[in-house]
C-alpha cells in the first residue's frame, strides 16, 4: 500500500525531477509513511511512498524486472501475488523479494497490458517500459484505489491523489464548472472528471497508455455489466456466494503487520468478521472496532457490541461526542476534491481509533450495491407507473411555475420524472434554480438536464439483457458511480489521511461477477434486500443481524447545522465567500431560512456548500497541497471501552 506520483515526457534535469518528484511525493506522505523510492531517468520520473504491509523488510519501490527495462511503482494489494509469483518462477523468472509488487513487472514480461486480467486485488499502478517509451497506468476494476492524470502537450503526470500536483508550481488550478455542478448534484465528483479542469481521474477498470507517438490512450478491459445466468438453483447459488465470501476474505487476511475490521453490526461488516473468525480458525481473536455518537440517535455502537460479544472479538469502541467545528476542518482538508458525505466523518473517527492498534482493517462496503440493500430499491420498485410523456410534460411545466414553498410542488415535479429521473432524485439534488436547486445557470445548463445526470450509466446498465429489469439497472448504476465516486472514495481519504490500509473483500471481483449475473429475486424479495446474502452467512451470524433494519453511517448534520454549526452558514451568507462564484446568492439565502425556521429540511444541500466554502478556503490557503496530520488526536472522547 502506499502512494504514487511522477510524471513522462517532460523534459527535465536529474536534479529538477528529484526536486519536482520529491514535492509530488512529499504531498501524499501521508499514505505512505514508511519509505520513500524514485526512479528518475530521461523523459520519466516514477516516486511512491510506501506503507509498510507485505514483505516488510524487502518490499521497496520502485521495482524492475531482471534487465531494468521495466519499472513500476504500485499503490494496493495482489491478494493472489503468491500464486502469480510461484508460476512466474516456475517459468523462469528471477525474483528477488517476497512481495507483491514484484509480479507486475514479470507478468508485464510475459502479457503486456493483458496482465490486469491475471490480478485479484486493488491497484493503480504506472508502469515504464523504456524499451518502447511507453508509460501504462491501471486501475483496480471497481474503482478502490484512485489515480488521476494530467495531460500536457509534451507530456503526462499522474498521481493517486490530486494534491501532488498542486505541488507543482506548472499545474493550471482551474476549476472545472461541470465538475462543480455534478458536487453540488451528487455530493462528489463522479469520474472521469476532477474538480479542476486539466486534470482527470482514470476510471475503474480501465487502462491509460501514453507515448510519444499516440499521446493518451484509455481503454477499458472490465466492467460490472454482465449478462444474467439463464437460470440458476436458489440452493446452489447460496452455496457459491458462501465459498467466494470464504475465499475472498481468506485472500484478504495476507499481511505482514496487525490486522482488524470495523464493525458496524450489519449484515455486511458482520459477515465479514464471522468470516474472519472462520478463516482465522481461533489461532487469534479479530480485533474490531465500532464508533458511536453520544446520542441515541446517531449511537450504533450497542450492535456492533452485540455482535462482537457473539463472534468472541476483541472489541474497541469509542463513543464521541466530537467538536463539531474542528472535526468538519479535519476532514474537508483530508480530502483533495470536495466531498460532502456526511458519513466521512465517523469514518474517519473509526479509522483512527482502529490505526492506534492495527495498519490493516477489513471493511463492509459493497454489499448494499451487489445484493440490492438501498432502500431506494425496494421503494422506486413499488411505485405506480409513470403518467404519459405529455401529461409529464405538464406537470413539470406546472411545477416549476410554483413559488417554491407551495405544498405539493415537488410531489409534482417526482410525478413529472421519467422512472430514470425518480431514481436521480434519491441520489442526487436538482441544480437549476426553477427546480428548486441553487447553482447558477451557466453551472447548471453545462451539466445538462437533471434527469440525464446519470444517463451514460444507465445506458451501459440497460445494454445486456437488463431493458426490463429496472432494479438491475439501479444497483449496476450505483456500482459505476456511486460505489466508486463516493464510498471507495470515502474510505480510501479516511483510512489513508491516518496511514491505515482499509480492505473491502465484498468487491473482490468474483463475487461481483457473482453477484451482477444473479436475477434481482435472488436479491430483493417481499420488499427486502439482500435475500441471498441473508441465507448465505445465516449459519455464521447471530440472527438478530439478519433482521435488523437498514441503517447508514450517520450523523446529527441538521442538529449542528442549526447549533454548533450555525456560525458557518452564517459565514457562507456572506457575499465575499468563493462559493459564489457557482451559486447563487438569493437561492443560498432562501433555503438557509427555511431551514433554520424548519420550514423545510436543506441540511444536505447546506452542507454540501458548507464543505465547499471550507474546500475552497483550504485550495486558496495552500493547505491542500500539503499531507493530512497523521498524528492528529481524536477530539471530543467521551467514553473509550473495550469489550470482551
Amino acid at each position: 500500500m502506499c502512494g504514487i506520483a511522477g510524471y513522462v515526457g517532460w523534459e527535465r534535469t536529474h536534479a529538477d525531477s528529484e526536486r519536482e518528484l520529491g514535492q509530488m511525493c512529499a504531498a501524499i506522505r501521508h499514505r505512505g509513511p514508511d519509505d520513500e523510492g524514485h526512479f528518475i531517468a530521461p523523459g520519466v520520473a516514477l516516486g511512491m511512498r510506501r506503507l509498510s504491509v507485505i514483505d516488510v523488510a524487502g518490499g521497496m519501490q520502485p521495482v524492475a524486472n531482471e534487465d531494468g527495462s521495466v519499472h513500476v511503482v504500485f499503490n494496493g494489494e495482489i491478494y493472489n501475488y503468491r500464486e502469480l509469483r510461484a508460476g512466474l518462477v516456475q517459468r523462469g523468472h528471477g525474483l528477488v523479494s517476497q512481495g507483491d509488487t514484484e509480479t507486475l513487472v514479470h507478468l508485464y514480461e510475459e502479457q503486456g497490458d493483458r496482465l490486469v486480467h491475471a490480478l485479484r486485488g486493488m491497484f493503480a499502478f504506472a508502469m515504464w517500459d523504456s524499451g518502447r517509451q511507453r508509460l501504462l497506468l491501471a486501475r483496480d476494476r471497481l474503482g478502490i484505489k484512485p489515480l488521476y492524470y494530467w495531460e500536457t502537450p509534451s507530456g503526462l503526470a499522474f498521481a493517486s491523489e490530486l494534491r501532488s500536483f498542486l505541488a507543482l508550481e506548472p499545474f493550471p488550478r482551474l476549476l472545472a464548472s461541470s465538475a462543480l455542478g455534478e458536487y453540488l448534484a451528487l455530493g462528489y465528483v463522479p469520474q472521469p472528471q476532477s474538480v479542476f479542469a486539466a486534470a482527470k481521474k482514470l476510471s475503474p477498470g480501465h487502462l491509460l497508455s501514453w507515448d510519444r507517438e499516440h499521446g493518451v490512450r484509455v481503454t477499458e478491459y472490465w466492467s460490472p455489466v454482465r449478462a444474467e445466468m439463464p437460470r440458476i438453483d436458489e440452493h446452489e447459488a447460496v452455496e457459491e456466494l458462501q465459498r467466494l465470501l470464504a475465499e475472498s476474505v481468506r485472500y484478504h487476511l495476507e499481511a505482514d503487520v496487525p490486522l482488524g475490521a470495523f464493525l458496524s453490526g450489519g449484515i455486511d461488516s458482520s459477515a465479514v468478521v464471522a468470516h474472519m473468525n472462520r478463516e482465522m480458525g481461533g489461532s487469534r481473536r479479530v480485533r474490531t472496532f465500532s464508533i458511536g455518537f453520544d446520542e441515541p440517535e446517531f449511537n450504533e455502537a450497542p450492535h456492533a457490541a452485540a455482535v462482537a460479544q457473539a463472534l468472541g472479538t476483541d472489541h474497541t469502541e469509542l463513543i464521541v461526542r466530537p467538536d463539531a467545528d474542528e472535526l468538519v476542518e479535519d476532514v474537508v482538508r483530508a480530502f483533495d476534491e470536495p466531498f460532502a458525505d456526511s458519513s466521512a466523518l465517523p469514518t474517519y473517527l473509526v479509522s483512527r481509533l482502529a490505526r492506534e492498534q492495527v495498519t490493516v482493517a477489513l471493511s463492509g462496503d459493497g454489499g448494499d450495491e451487489l445484493f440490492g440493500g438501498y432502500t431506494r430499491y425496494t421503494e422506486l420498485l413499488g411505485r405506480h407507473e409513470l403518467q404519459p410523456a405529455a401529461l409529464r410534460h405538464f406537470t413539470r411545466t406546472t411545477a416549476r411555475h410554483l413559488p417554491h414553498a407551495s405544498p405539493g410542488r415537488n410531489r409534482l415535479l417526482d410525478l413529472s420524472r421519467t422512472r430514470r429521473g425518480r431514481y436521480a432524485a434519491t441520489v442526487a439534488a436538482p441544480l437549476g434554480l426553477s427546480d428548486g436547486g441553487v447553482a447558477l445557470s451557466h453551472v447548471a445548463e453545462e451539466l445538462g438536464a437533471f434527469e440525464a445526470i446519470l444517463d451514460s450509466w444507465f445506458d451501459q446498465a440497460a445494454s445486456r439483457d437488463r431493458e426490463g429489469d429496472f432494479a438491475a439497472q439501479m444497483m449496476l448504476v450505483d456500482i459505476m458511480s456511486y460505489l466508486p465516486g463516493d464510498i471507495l472514495t470515502k474510505v480510501d481519504r479516511m483510512s489513508m489521511a491516518v496511514s491505515l490500509e482499509a480492505r473491502v473483500p465484498l468487491l473482490d471481483h468474483r463475487v461481483v461477477e457473482f453477484a451482477t449475473s444473479l436475477p434481482t429475486h435472488l436479491k430483493i424479495r417481499d420488499g427486502t434486500g439482500k435475500w441471498i446474502l441473508r441465507q448465505a452467512i445465516a449459519s455464521i451470524v447471530p440472527a438478530h443481524v439478519l433482521h435488523r433494519p437498514k441503517r447508514g453511517f450517520a450523523v446529527p448534520v441538521r442538529r449542528w447545522l442549526r447549533g454548533e454549526l450555525r456560525h458557518r452558514i452564517t459565514h457562507l451568507l456572506r457575499k465575499a465567500s468563493p462559493v459564489y462564484e457557482f451559486v447563487d446568492a438569493s437561492a443560498v439565502q432562501r433555503i438557509a431560512g427555511e431551514h433554520r425556521l424548519r420550514r423545510r429540511d436543506h441540511s444536505s444541500m447546506l452542507w454540501r456548500l458548507l464543505v465547499l466554502d471550507l474546500w475552497l478556503e483550504s485550495l486558496a490557503s495552500g493547505q491542500l497541497m500539503r499531507p493530512t496530520p497523521t498524528d492528529a488526536s481524536l477530539r471530543g472522547v467521551t467514553q473509550h471501552a473495550r469489550a470482551s
